[in-house]
């Protein structure tokens, strides 16, 4: 049932949920932008430098796109927890804490006193999560791990580009995975606690998650005839699916999962009787094997229609497709949600929303934009808050 407060106002799932971070960069940040979206508290440990990720770039209104993205609403504290006075500061925040999630390098926390176990002896419902880039054992764990490092040593790279060209994947996939798998993570061991009473460690590692995500590829090279080769923009195994040019020189993607789709494509949007009668292509795995010839075939009708009546004869057979959009064209389509970030400073933009949408809820009255914290922004205001409690 949902939980309303004393104005009869639905709260959010983590109301009341202190968050502590020791984070830099995009996985463990998209970690806790999303609690904090659910409606945890999130405190924020920075160096005095601040999180590297405020450098990477001045495209939001100055600042770093990527830290805007995922550390509106934040609480920026500065502290050194190798030092007396900052460890002091960090057991007493601690101690009241609900999770605790770092993705230092692997060991760092415990050389400077705050491995788990000491954690747990002062705060045993504490919910510890690392983030790391290859798990915190053995040589590999010692290595720089970098989005498109992980991307490349988990063979995701080989997957991907074009047939004469391995390409990275346009986003920071690797860490947007960990993230959300950390995420993830993270929720079931709050669900856990409210059955054991008790916290626990989770681990995630960037090279993990991509190892995961490339099961197909993995089992197709362990236990089949080999892993598919970068295929551009053509599915390795289904045909024909992929890009088709047409007359204004623009290219549709199509997608043909089963025969019944196979046959209304030729019927009714390409109107060619003679494609469906073709024996080579009679089904998928013949299609594929007679794909260069199959897409010549295709194409030659595509060329003379324009991308918009291509896609309307589609849209008419339920047919999927897709139009090749830019990030620009992004921005127009009728499908994008939007909100409001700001600045640290105050200036507004309008970015993709939240993916998950809640319906029928009751609106909380504090919609207004949130913003960016300037680095250390919070650090008196906590000090003041916690440094009367006592630490270890």
């Amino acid at each position: 049932p949902a939980v309303l407060n004393t104005q009869g106002v639905l709260m959010q799932a983590l109301s009341g949920t202190l968050v502590v971070s020791i984070e830099q960069a995009v996985a463990a940040p998209l970690c806790t932008a999303r609690l904090l979206e659910a409606g945890a508290r999130v405190i924020k440990i920075e160096r005095s430098e601040g999180d590297f990720a405020r450098g990477y770039d001045s495209a939001a209104k100055g600042e770093s796109s990527y830290f805007t993205w995922l550390n509106q609403g934040k609480e920026s504290v500065c502290l050194d927890f190798k030092q007396a006075e900052g460890a002091e500061l960090l057991w007493s925040i601690l101690r009241e804490a609900d999770v605790f999630v770092q993705n230092l390098s692997p060991g760092a926390l415990g050389r400077s006193g705050f491995s788990t176990e000491q954690l747990h002896a002062v705060n045993p419902k504490l919910i510890v999560c690392n983030v790391s880039g290859y798990g915190d054992t053995g040589d590999v764990a010692k290595k720089r791990a970098y989005d498109l490092l992980v991307q490349a040593e988990s063979g995701l790279v080989s997957v991907s580009g074009a047939p004469d060209a391995m390409g990275r994947i346009g986003v920071s996939v690797c860490d947007i995975g960990a993230g959300m798998t950390a995420y993830g993570g993270v929720l079931e061991a709050l669900m856990r606690r409210k059955q054991t009473g008790k916290g626990e460690e989770i681990s995630i590692s960037l090279f993990d998650v991509a190892a995961e995500w490339m099961m197909v590829p993995y089992i197709h090279a362990q236990y089949g005839d080999g892993a598919p080769k970068p295929a551009g923009l053509r599915h390795p195994s289904i045909a024909p699916y992929g890009a088709f040019a047409c007359s204004d020189d623009r290219l549709v993607l199509i997608s043909i999962q089963n025969e019944r789709e196979w046959q209304r494509l030729c019927e009714s949007v390409l109107n060619s009787p003679a494609l469906l009668a073709n024996p080579n292509y009679a089904n998928n795995n013949l299609r594929v094997t007679h794909r260069e010839a199959l897409e010549t075939d295709i194409t030659a009708i595509t060329s003379t229609l324009t991308s918009q009546a291509f896609q309307d004869l589609l849209q008419a057979a339920s047919i999927g497709y897709g139009a090749i959009n830019t990030p620009d064209d992004l921005s127009k389509h009728p499908a994008l949600r939007t909100k409001t970030y700001r600045s640290s400073d105050g200036e507004m933009m309008e970015l993709p929303a939240h993916p998950v949408q809640r319906k029928n809820t009751q609106k909380t009255g504090n919609d207004a934009p949130i913003k960016n914290p300037t680095v250390g922004q919070h650090t008196d205001a906590v000090i003041a808050e916690f440094s009367g409690k006592p630490s270890t």
